[in-house]
C-alpha cells in the first residue's frame, strides 16, 4: 500500500485563524442579541409605565367627574374634592391628590365621612393614603392640574371663589427608558379633561 507522506493537519495559524473568526462571530451574536433584549425591556417598561399613567388617569377623571365639593384648589399639584373614591361607598370623602416632595409619586389621601356633606364629619382615624402614581414624572410645563372656567379657559391659581371651576385637566407623566436607563429629558403624558357636572352648590 503506497503512503502519501505529504498529508498533514492543521497548522498552528490555521487553527489560530480559526479561533479568531470564531471569538469575533461569539461578540458579534453576544453584541447583537443583548441589545435585542435591552431594545424588549426598554419596550415592555414603557408600556408598563405607559398602561399605569393611562389607568390612573381614568380613575382620578371618575372620582372627579362624581365629585359634590371642591375643598382646596390653590395649587395645580394639589387637589382636594368631596367625592366617592370607591363605587360601594355610602358617603362621599373627602380626597386630597398630591405629590410628594421630589415631585416623583402622586398619593391620594382618603378621609370618609360619616355622611355626606353638610351633615357628615370627617372620621380621621380612617384615613387611608393611597399610591396613585408610584412612578411619576415632573415636567416643568405641565401641571397635575389645570382648572377651567365654563368656556374652557384656563383659571389662574390661587382660585378665590371655587364655583368658577367648572372643569378640571388632568395631566400624569412618567419617565420614558433609554436603553438601560432613564432619560431625563423623556417622557410620557396622559392628559383628561373632565367636565364638573354633578357638583352641588347649596353646600
Amino acid at each position: 500500500m503506497k503512503q502519501h507522506k505529504n498529508n498533514h493537519g492543521f497548522t498552528i495559524i490555521e487553527v489560530l485563524i480559526a479561533l479568531t473568526l470564531a471569538a469575533v462571530l461569539s461578540i458579534v451574536s453576544i453584541e447583537f442579541f443583548s441589545s435585542s433584549f435591552n431594545n424588549y425591556i426598554k419596550l415592555s417598561k414603557d408600556s408598563t409605565n405607559l398602561s399605569e399613567v393611562a389607568g390612573q388617569t381614568q380613575r382620578i377623571a371618575r372620582v372627579l367627574r362624581g365629585l359634590t365639593d371642591i375643598s382646596d384648589a390653590s395649587s395645580t399639584n394639589e387637589l382636594s374634592v368631596y367625592a366617592y373614591f370607591s363605587p360601594v361607598d355610602t358617603y362621599v370623602s373627602l380626597i386630597r391628590y398630591y405629590k410628594n416632595s421630589e415631585g416623583t409619586v402622586v398619593y391620594a389621601d382618603v378621609t370618609p365621612m360619616t355622611a355626606n356633606p353638610p351633615n357628615g364629619s370627617l372620621i380621621t382615624a380612617n384615613k387611608k393614603t393611597y399610591t396613585i402614581i408610584s412612578n411619576f414624572y415632573s415636567v416643568s410645563n405641565v401641571n397635575l392640574f389645570t382648572y377651567l372656567n365654563a368656556a374652557g379657559d384656563d383659571l389662574t391659581t390661587p382660585i378665590t371663589d371655587q364655583y368658577t371651576i367648572k372643569g378640571i385637566r388632568i395631566s400624569l407623566a412618567v419617565p420614558t427608558v433609554v436603553g438601560k436607563n432613564t432619560s431625563s429629558s423623556s417622557y410620557t403624558t396622559t392628559t383628561l379633561q373632565v367636565s364638573l357636572r354633578n357638583r352641588k352648590t347649596n353646600l
